[in-house]
C-alpha cells in the first residue's frame, strides 16, 4: 500500500533514539541516513523546522513476526523510559487474533508493534491512524485519489473509515486532527501521477506540487503532491525503476 511514510520531529535526534530502540527489536534496521532524514525502508523521519512543522497525533502500527517481538519491542521502550500507551495483549475489537502494544514517541505519536494473520507483506508499516476533523470530508477526499494510488475504501463508519490495498491499510478517525503527516503511494507509470493530480485539482483540492520529476531523490522520481482536508501532505509516486 505505501510507498513511504515520513514524520516529522521536534528533535531528530531524541526521534531517532526511540526508533532505532524500539524498531530493531521487531528486526527492523535502519535502511538509509543523512542530515536530512532517518530511515528504515518504508517509514522515515525529518526534522522540524521553518514551513515543515512537527507531526503529532499520528497512529503507526509496524509489522512484528510474532507476539514475542511485540513484548520486546514493549519492554524495550519502557525500560528505556519511553512512555506506555498500552501493554501487550490481545485487541479482539480489531480483529480475533491481534496482538499489540503501545509507545508513545517523543512527540507524542503512538508507534505499535502489531501481530496478526493479515500483516502487511513488503514493508515495515502494517496501518495508519490519522485523526481528521470531518470523517466524511476526508473520506470524500480519499475516495477520490483512490482509483489513482492503489486503494480502496473497506470499513465505513461515522466514526471512522478505513482505506485498505492488497495489503495494509490506513483509517481516518474522528479527532483532533493529525497534523503535518506526509503519506506516499507507489505508481506504476507517470501517467498515474499526473491522473492523480488531476483529480484532486479538479475535485477542489489544494494542489502542493505538480507533477514532475524530482532528481533530488533519485533520477526517475516521478510526483505529484495533494493536501487532504486536514493539511497533510499525499504523494503518487513512480520511480521509473524498470
Amino acid at each position: 500500500m505505501f510507498d513511504h511514510v515520513t514524520i516529522r520531529a521536534s528533535d531528530r535526534e531524541a526521534s531517532e533514539r526511540f526508533y532505532e530502540t524500539v524498531l530493531q527489536t521487531l528486526g527492523i534496521e535502519k535502511t538509509y541516513t543523512d542530515e536530512h532524514l532517518a530511515e528504515w525502508d518504508d517509514f522515515s523521519l525529518s526534522p522540524a523546522g521553518g514551513d515543515k512543522p512537527v507531526t503529532r497525533r499520528l497512529h503507526i502500527g509496524f509489522v512484528a513476526p510474532s507476539r514475542a517481538h511485540v513484548d520486546a519491542f514493549w519492554r524495550a521502550g519502557t525500560d528505556a523510559g519511553y512512555h506506555d500507551d498500552g501493554a501487550p495483549g490481545p485487541r479482539p475489537q480489531y480483529r480475533k487474533d491481534y496482538y499489540g502494544a503501545f509507545l508513545l514517541d517523543p512527540d507524542g505519536n503512538s508507534a505499535e508493534a502489531v501481530h496478526h494473520k493479515g500483516l502487511r507483506r513488503g514493508g515495515v508499516i502494517d496501518h495508519l491512524w490519522i485523526r481528521v476533523a470531518d470523517v466524511a470530508a476526508a473520506k470524500m477526499f480519499y475516495e477520490a485519489v483512490a482509483p489513482h494510488a492503489g486503494f480502496r475504501l473497506g470499513h465505513d463508519t461515522r466514526k471512522r473509515a478505513q482505506f485498505v490495498g492488497g495489503s495494509g491499510s490506513f483509517s481516518i478517525v474522528v479527532g483532533t486532527p493529525t497534523e503535518h503527516v506526509h503519506m506516499a503511494f507507489p505508481a506504476g507509470e507517470n501517467e498515474a501521477v499526473e491522473a492523480f493530480h488531476r483529480a484532486a485539482i479538479e475535485a477542489g483540492y489544494a494542489d502542493n506540487g505538480a507533477p514532475g520529476e524530482r532528481p533530488v531523490y533519485h533520477e526517475g522520481y516521478y510526483s505529484a503532491f495533494v493536501l487532504d482536508p486536514d493539511g497533510n501532505n499525499i504523494e503518487l509516486v513512480n520511480h521509473n525503476r524498470g
